[in-house]
């Protein structure tokens, strides 16, 4: 569909450019908010893998990544008619169906382009923190790369472009529930069960090294949040207002009642909490941002902050040593988002949405946000563990590093640096 550039709007373009800042943003804050969560020996580490997916996702997206997400008019998949940028400027993705998701935009589409790009440089990054510690960084160049083009681009397809299957038959997610969340978080689980547990744990203790910057980290998140919700109306307007507050009023209700039960059960509100349970109320309120008004963000946000707590306690229950509670949180949060949303979606809201079982939609929607989350967990999770297991075959050393690198610590081992020097200067 060539864009008519008599309808381009200079305020919605400002804002969309914002708001993909922003999102790029949040992948430096979640390098924070992991990596003061990990051992000191490993903090480069985490950053490193964090940082590296804004240069080859970048570059991949461009390239490929773009084309296969938002190319073609097929259900599952697009095509290579924008691969290395070809028409990208004047061309929107094509809409089968008739509607004027895409004809009605006033931003360039190149601009489209570079707000999903963020959107794709984040995804991946979020699986780091289930696998600190012991992920070789060759491997994890390699992975990073294939995951992005086989499992990220597809499912993005399905449930952003026009013509994606979950997108036509009426399956809602405003921002990523199931696109980002969803599928790092099942990513997440298939390789930590494949890399196998942390060297000692749980028996040893692994605190983190430095909460005060996972409490900075969790800041740029929550800022940076708003580009990711409201930067998603595509446009500066009521919708991108409403979504603005539902992503704020969910961050805050999720980190009070993940405060309140952790107080409960544990006798004491802690700092990590306070960031676990906002970034917990963040990625519930993804899918539903423009779709829901009034207290459902509140609601929303109250309960995934009690799901994903005890969320966290299943790497305890099954065995799965998910270092930074990714899966607790992200794999958690996505699902609960998805689905609240087929309760409390309102029309009223946003036309383009559908009514919830609690606004006179019945059931019909709920059970759309079903297939989609179980859609996502099964394709997401099958490529994954495909993936991983061919680089584990092919790759000199496999995925993880050996028994002794992770205990020298992966700054040393995987880049000859370390994060803080405790020599006098």
């Amino acid at each position: 569909m060539v864009f008519n550039f008599k309808l381009l709007n200079a305020g919605d373009t400002a804002w969309v450019l914002i708001a993909a800042a922003l999102v790029l943003f949040m992948t430096p804050g979640l390098a924070l908010f992991y990596g003061g969560m990990v051992r000191a020996k490993h903090v480069l580490g985490m950053l490193m893998q964090n940082f590296f997916s804004m240069g080859l996702i970048s570059i991949l997206w461009a390239v490929v990544g773009y084309s296969l997400a938002f190319g073609g008019t097929g259900k599952f998949i697009g095509n290579f008619e924008f691969a290395g940028l070809k028409d990208v400027a004047t061309m929107f993705p094509m809409d089968p169906k008739g509607t004027v998701f895409f004809g009605a935009l006033t931003i360039p589409p190149l601009v489209f382009m570079a707000y999903q790009m963020m959107f794709a440089v984040i995804t991946p990054a979020l699986i780091t923190g289930a696998i600190a510690d012991r992920m070789r960084f060759s491997a994890w160049v390699w992975f990073l790369g294939l995951w992005s083009i086989l499992v990220y681009s597809p499912v993005a397809h399905w449930v952003f472009s026009p013509a994606g299957w979950l997108f036509h038959w009426g399956a809602l997610d405003f921002a990523g529930g199931t696109v980002v969340h969803i599928n790092a978080g099942i990513a997440a689980l298939v390789l930590v069960v494949m890399l196998g547990k942390r060297t000692g744990w749980p028996q040893r203790p692994m605190p983190p090294h430095s909460l005060p910057l996972t409490m900075l980290g969790t800041g740029i998140l929550w800022f940076g949040w708003f580009g990711f919700n409201a930067g998603s109306a595509l446009h500066a307007d009521g919708l991108a207002a409403q979504a603005f507050v539902n992503t704020n009023l969910a961050a805050a209700a999720a980190m009070l009642s993940w405060l309140a039960i952790e107080r409960l059960h544990g006798g004491h509100a802690t700092t990590l909490g306070a960031a676990s349970g906002a970034v917990a109320g963040l990625v519930a309120i993804t899918p539903c941002a423009g779709f829901v008004g009034g207290l459902a963000p509140i609601l929303i946000g109250a309960i995934a902050g009690v799901a994903c707590f005890f969320g966290i306690m299943l790497k305890n229950r099954f065995g799965f040593d998910d270092s930074l509670d990714v899966i607790g949180v992200h794999l958690v949060g996505g699902i609960v988002g998805s689905l609240l949303l087929g309760l409390f979606a309102d029309k009223s809201v946003n036309a383009a949405g559908a009514n919830g079982l609690f606004f006179g939609g019945g059931g019909a929607l709920f059970g759309k946000q079903t297939v989609a989350v179980l859609a996502t967990l099964v394709f997401s999770g099958v490529l994954t563990f495909v993936i991983a297991k061919v680089l584990d075959m092919v790759l000199t050393g496999g995925l993880r590093v050996s028994e002794e690198d992770e205990e020298a610590g992966l700054d040393l081992t995987q880049h000859s640096e370390v994060g803080y020097s405790l020599q006098n200067q």
